[in-house]
């Protein structure tokens, strides 16, 4: 079979993908989340803590959110409706994080829980911080000039 023959006998069976509702859920999903950070904020702020510190607080209690709820399969169960609106926020780095984890944890803790724990996040620590020092060289290269 040619790929013109295929894509046209496999464009038979798919469905349009409802773009503008995804959209929608994205973007009220990902508002949801950015609002309940600045409801966290703001309570920790009437808890007696300094705006500094509750901004601070802030992404610790939507990871520690996020965990919770893969750890329980609501998550993914929000993720699939949302898309993007959990996966782009701190949230969806931390569902990456716990998921992996959360399924290997018949390994045991170290082979499977701590194994498994930065199969998503290692790459990105790692190339996050070999960037840093690269933008921190040329920066300081650029200055030296």
């Amino acid at each position: 079979m040619n790929p013109k023959t295929y894509q046209d006998y496999a464009s038979k069976f798919d469905k349009p993908s409802p773009i503008l509702q995804n959209c929608l859920w994205a973007f009220f999903v990902g508002g949801a989340i950015c609002t309940l950070g600045k409801l966290f904020q703001d309570l920790l702020e009437k808890c007696g803590l300094s705006e500094v510190h509750a901004q601070k607080w802030v992404p610790i209690l939507l990871i520690i959110l996020a965990c919770l709820l893969t750890g329980i399969g609501w998550f993914d169960k929000l993720a699939k409706r949302a898309g993007a609106g959990t996966l782009v926020p701190i949230t969806g780095f931390a569902n990456a994080m716990c998921s992996p984890a959360i399924d290997s944890k018949a390994e045991g803790w170290v082979l499977g829980v701590g194994a498994k724990l930065f199969v998503i996040a290692g790459p990105v620590i790692v190339y996050g911080t070999i960037a840093s020092a690269l933008y921190g060289i040329v920066l300081y290269i650029l200055q030296a000039i």
